[in-house]
C-alpha cells in the first residue's frame, strides 16, 4: 500500500508553512514481446508444442501463430514485463537447443 507524503508549502493568505497531501503515482512497468522467428528447419509440429507448453496458448491459437511466424518471418508469442519475457525467450531457446532446433526467440519492446 503507499502512503502519503506530506509535503510543506507556503500559505498564501497569512504566509505560514502547512502540509498538503501528495499522492504517489506508480507507472506500469514497460511491456515486451516475445517473438518467435521463423527458419527453414524447425518444424511446424515443434514449434505448436512450444506455444502450449511455454505459452499456454490452446492448439487453435498455437497453429495460428505457427502459420504467421511461417508466413510473415515472425510471430508474437505473448506480452509480458521484461523480466518474464526475457525468461521466457531463454526458455524456448534453451528447448529448441535441447532438441537439435535452430528455432529462435527474441523480445521486443511494446512502443
Amino acid at each position: 500500500m503507499l502512503s502519503m507524503a506530506n509535503l510543506p508549502f507556503e500559505d498564501e493568505e497569512n504566509g505560514d508553512l502547512a502540509l498538503q497531501e501528495a499522492r504517489l503515482k506508480l507507472a506500469k512497468p514497460p511491456m515486451y514481446k516475445v517473438l518467435l522467428l521463423n527458419d527453414d528447419f524447425t518444424p511446424m509440429d515443434f514449434v505448436v508444442s512450444i506455444l502450449q507448453t511455454l505459452f499456454y496458448k490452446d492448439k487453435e491459437e498455437a497453429v495460428r501463430i505457427t502459420m504467421n511466424v511461417h508466413t510473415s518471418g515472425i510471430g508474437v508469442c505473448g506480452v509480458y514485463t521484461k523480466d518474464v519475457a526475457e525468461t521466457k525467450t531463454q526458455q524456448v531457446i534453451a528447448y529448441a537447443q535441447e532438441n537439435q532446433h535452430p528455432l529462435q526467440c527474441t523480445l521486443e519492446e511494446v512502443g
